[in-house]
């Protein structure tokens, strides 16, 4: 995972691969068919995980909103050298891949996930009396996805800690305010 996360798809090379995985490239393609094919079980790993962490960290929150708003404000503690990237694996791979593939469409139907397991976070916020009955929970989802991928974007550049608390705080409270009115 970490040599497609870090270099991405299009870059990685069959030398890559074999020295990641000690293999000779007969042995690759009889394991994975196809570079495109190891990528993809790659991408499903990546987004089983994440949708894993996503769960429980909702699951041990005391709220659903009030978890995805700790989430937010934890993004603040991220740096650089915490994983292959702070940017989300599937975001680097969707800024890589055409238009019209099919990898892009693959890539999507997992970005699509994880906004749907927020979403229904948010539906529960709804059901629980946090957030308003007609909130549009399919939108803050969005609005939430996209700060999570904007904050992981952001924690590869920053450097102030502080500025980069200061600013998932700001996001973490815009998503409470944006719950109350119901945008």
């Amino acid at each position: 995972m970490t040599l497609f996360w870090t270099k991405g798809y299009h870059a990685t090379s069959l030398k890559d691969l074999e020295s990641a995985l000690n293999m000779k490239p007969g042995s690759i393609y009889a394991a994975f068919q196809s570079k495109e094919t190891l990528f993809r079980t790659t991408i499903d790993r990546y987004a089983a995980r994440m949708a894993a962490e996503m769960q429980a960290l909702i699951a041990k929150g005391p709220s659903p909103l009030a978890a995805l708003q700790g989430h937010l404000r934890g993004l603040a503690e991220l740096r650089p050298c915490d994983r292959p990237s702070t940017a989300c694996m599937m975001v680097k791979s969707l800024l890589e891949v055409p238009q019209d593939g099919e990898l892009r469409a693959f890539i999507t139907a997992h970005l699509d996930r994880v906004e749907q397991g927020i979403g229904a976070a948010l539906e529960g916020a709804k059901a629980s009396g946090e957030l308003p009955a007609d909130a549009d929970a399919g939108r803050l989802a969005r609005r939430i996805q996209t700060y999570i991928f904007g904050l992981k974007v952001q924690a590869q550049r920053e450097t102030d800690a502080g500025r980069m608390r200061e600013l998932c705080e700001d996001l973490a409270a815009e998503i409470g305010r944006a719950a109350r009115s119901r945008e």
